[in-house]
């Protein structure tokens, strides 16, 4: 009866201390969870013309589940290959952050109207194009959002329309476009001035002819 007894005993101990480690036993197909990358898809930065100023309209929105970004400082980095300009844009708060800032070389008065442009310098009364002042942001340009991560976002200087045009205007030469006028109105007026004596002067030799008959 005893030995029974005994070997029921030590079977039921051994399944007692197996069951914990059975338990705990990871299946076979198990496969970790890797913490989501973080990105800034769909952030954008955007050449515009506002009162013939350049400007950058940016929108960043960091997308981080996770928490993985290291930083939340944005900054906008512009280069040619040659040259690079960057660009503090400012802290996300919430994973978001948007506004505008000038594009680089150019500058506005008080009251947001155009005072400077890039490639350009006020030299002797009239603007002229220089290589400097950041010229070659008007040119071939890539520019990346930077926070941690980044994107590379397509970026322009903004084109000119009939309505703001991110150019200087001399005096010289400014209200000649807006009327459509060119340099040949000089010569036309007075081609129409000397139409007008030889008119007159025909006028009056027929009124002088006429008197003496």
């Amino acid at each position: 009866m005893k030995r029974p007894f005994f070997l029921a005993l030590a079977v039921a101990a051994v399944v007692a201390l197996g069951a914990p480690a059975a338990a705990y036993a990871e299946p076979d197909d198990y496969t970790p969870t890797n913490p989501a990358t973080p990105t800034l898809a769909g952030s954008t930065a955007v050449g515009i013309c506002e009162k013939d100023a350049p400007w950058i309209a940016y929108n960043v929105t960091l997308i981080d589940p996770d928490a993985q970004a290291t930083s939340n400082e944005a900054r906008l980095v512009i280069t040619d290959g040659t040259n690079t300009s960057t660009i503090v844009l400012g802290t996300l708060v919430n994973g978001s952050l948007s506004g505008r800032v000038l594009w680089p070389g150019a500058s506005v008065n008080a009251a947001g109207e155009a005072t400077g442009w890039p490639g350009w310098a006020f030299e002797n009364g009239q603007w002229v194009e220089v290589p400097g002042n950041f010229r070659w942001t008007r040119g071939d340009i890539t520019a990346t959002i930077e926070v941690n991560p980044s994107l590379v976002v397509p970026l322009s200087y903004p084109p000119a329309t009939p309505q703001c045009s991110a150019n200087p205007h001399n005096p010289s030469t400014a209200s000649l476009p807006a009327t459509g006028m060119t340099a040949a109105v000089g010569p036309i007026a007075i081609a129409g001035g000397a139409a007008l004596a030889v008119g007159l002067g025909f006028l009056l030799v027929v009124r002088r002819r006429s008197a003496r008959r």
